[in-house]
C-alpha cells in the first residue's frame, strides 16, 4: 500500500523536498536524503501527518524506530496515536541489558539492538524508517519485535527504492510508504 498510489496532494510537495545526492556514499549510490524536506515545516508536517491518519485508531501500542532517522519520524507519530516509541539502535548504544538481531549488508554485517523489556508480548507494533531498500534492516526489525512476542502490523517508510526489491523480501507484511523513487 502507497500513499503515492492513492495520488493524495501532499506526497508532491513532499517527493519535491527530498534531495537525491549522486554518488553518496559511494560511487554509484543515488542517496535519497531526507534532511531537504526536514527543513521545509508544512513538508514534514504532511509527512507525519500521512501516516498519523494511517495509523490513528489501529489498536498499535509500540512504534519501533529505526537508527537514525526513524528517530525523526517515528516519535511524533507515536505521540499522536498514542503509542510508546522504542529505539532499535546500532550496536552498543544502548545502556543496559539488550537483545539483538544480526542482518547481512552488501558489505557485512550489522545488527540492531533493543532494550529487554522494552516490547511486551502480545503488544501491537509499527516499524516506522527513512527508506526501504533491500528490506534487510526492516526484515530485523521485524525478527527483533517478533522474537519477544510483539505483532507487527506494519512497515511504515517515507521513501522506497522499489528496483532493489525491498518489499517481496518482508514476508508478506504489509508496507506502507508515502513516495517511491528510481
Amino acid at each position: 500500500m502507497s500513499a503515492y498510489k492513492d495520488e493524495d496532494p501532499r506526497i508532491h510537495g513532499i517527493k519535491t523536498k527530498i534531495r537525491v545526492v549522486p554518488n553518496f556514499p559511494k560511487p554509484g549510490i543515488m542517496f535519497q536524503d531526507i534532511t531537504t524536506l526536514l527543513l521545509d515545516p508544512k513538508a514534514f508536517k504532511d509527512t507525519i501527518d500521512l501516516f498519523i491518519e494511517r495509523y490513528k485508531g489501529k489498536n498499535i501500542s509500540v512504534v519501533a524506530g529505526i537508527e537514525a532517522r526513524g528517530f525523526i519520524f517515528g516519535p511524533p507519530i507515536a505521540l499522536a496515536i498514542g503509542a510508546k516509541f522504542v529505539p532499535l539502535r546500532k550496536p552498543r548504544k544502548l545502556p543496559g541489558e539488550v537483545i539483538f538481531e544480526e542482518y547481512t549488508l552488501e558489505y557485512g554485517k550489522d545488527r540492531l539492538e533493543m532494550h529487554v523489556g522494552a516490547v511486551e508480548p502480545g503488544e501491537h507494533a509499527l516499524v516506522v524508517d527513512d527508506l526501504i531498500a533491500t528490506g534487510g534492516t526492516l526484515c530485523a526489525a521485524m525478527n527483533l519485535l517478533e522474537r519477544v512476542g510483539a505483532e507487527v502490523v506494519e512497515c511504515a517508510c517515507v521513501i522506497e527504492l522499489p528496483d532493489l526489491q525491498g518489499r517481496e523480501r518482508l514476508n508478506g507484511k504489509p508496507l506502507y510508504v508515502l513516495v517511491e523513487s528510481h
